[in-house]
């Protein structure tokens, strides 16, 4: 890939790693508030279900910011844009996409493929 392509994904991975930071430091404090003066039974449920799907969207944020970080050093050790499992490019296309992917198209496909035969 081309040095100014490769910026590019550096900018690019760097601007969303900081915005998820940013947002995860927000997010701290809906998690943190009082649950005790809720009225019934039902109010709380309801808060505890959205104190639920905030936990798991967090969760999610974690770990795209892990596959981040993990693009950002395959950026700094030169091996960004190559498939981890046939080492051919993976492609610019693809890359704009999905910039923290992995896997070339073929691989990524032959994979779902497995993984749909084994039923998971």
């Amino acid at each position: 890939m081309e040095p100014e392509r490769i910026d590019y994904f550096r900018k690019l991975l760097s601007e969303q790693l900081n915005s998820l930071i940013n947002e995860a430091q927000e997010g701290v404090s809906e998690l943190t508030e009082e649950t005790t003066n809720l009225p019934d039974t039902i109010d709380f449920a309801s808060h505890e279900s959205d104190r639920h799907f905030t936990l798991r969207m967090r969760d999610r944020e974690r770990k795209l910011m892990m596959k981040i970080r993990s693009a950002l050093s395959r950026i700094d050790d030169g091996s960004y844009g190559e498939c981890v499992v046939c080492g051919e490019d993976i492609g610019e296309p693809r890359m704009m996409a999905r910039p923290v992917t992995t896997h070339c198209i073929d691989c990524k496909t032959e994979a779902e493929t497995r993984e749909r035969i084994r039923g998971y």
